[in-house]
């Protein structure tokens, strides 16, 4: 499998109160995923992944009420926030079946999601570029710590475990694909992601936009009608 490129450099420096709002409040998430979760990567990404999923559906939510109600166009949000949030929670559903997360901790993730999903849903109501912003930034933290997950199978301190049968049908991974195959490809959404949701903070403030990092191919997820048909 060819390695995906990432451009780890990527950093939105802070220009505004907005953004440093936004950075200042995922730096304290991350000192909570750290404190909590120490190195047990695999259940870091359980837990952070069922919160990832839930701002492109507040998202996608919020923007199709609004062009509802304005009647107008747009312009390619929803379905980017929709694909944004079905991907993640593929994400998560590909590390469950890595981490086998606890009973404690499907708990966490309930209390957790319901948090987070009404805070980010005020947020956006309030300022969705400081929301956005607060995704972008979610976004760096994630790649930097699939980055830190990939060193720890590097250097042997985790198993390359076989990928799960769900991540090689998604990301269309060769059978013989490992658990290192899969963080890179996860990594490579998460860098996508990033890029994206730091463009539509910037739209709304007026700034320029950037490139956006190239997204992994998946495979379709068909909806039940069309397999049907």
């Amino acid at each position: 499998m060819i390695e995906p490129f990432i451009d780890l450099g990527v950093h939105h420096k802070p220009q505004g109160l907005s953004d440093r709002v936004a950075l200042g409040f995922t730096k304290v998430l991350r000192w909570t995923a750290d404190t909590f979760f120490a190195e047990r990567y695999g259940h870091r990404a359980v837990v952070l992944e069922t919160v990832a999923a839930v701002p492109g559906m507040v998202g996608a939510t919020i923007n199709h009420l609004a062009c509802l109600r304005r009647m107008v166009d747009d312009k390619g949000w929803i379905k980017t926030l929709m694909d944004e949030a079905e991907n993640e929670r593929m994400h998560l559903m590909t590390f469950i079946e890595i981490s086998k997360p606890t009973g404690f901790e499907r708990a966490v993730i309930i209390g957790v999601q319901w948090v987070f999903y009404l805070f980010f849903f005020a947020l956006y109501l309030v300022s969705s570029k400081t929301a956005h912003r607060v995704v972008g930034y979610f976004e760096e933290e994630a790649v930097i710590s699939y980055t830190h997950y990939l060193a720890e199978l590097d250097e042997g301190r985790s198993p390359n475990v076989p990928a799960p049968a769900i991540a090689k049908r998604y990301w269309a991974l060769p059978d013989g694909a490992t658990l290192r195959d899969v963080i890179l490809v996860v990594r490579a959404d998460e860098a996508h992601h990033r890029d994206v949701n730091h463009g539509f903070a910037n739209q709304i403030g007026g700034l320029p936009e950037t490139s956006v990092a190239p997204c992994p191919p998946h495979v379709p997820l068909e909806p039940i009608w069309k397999q049907a048909a």
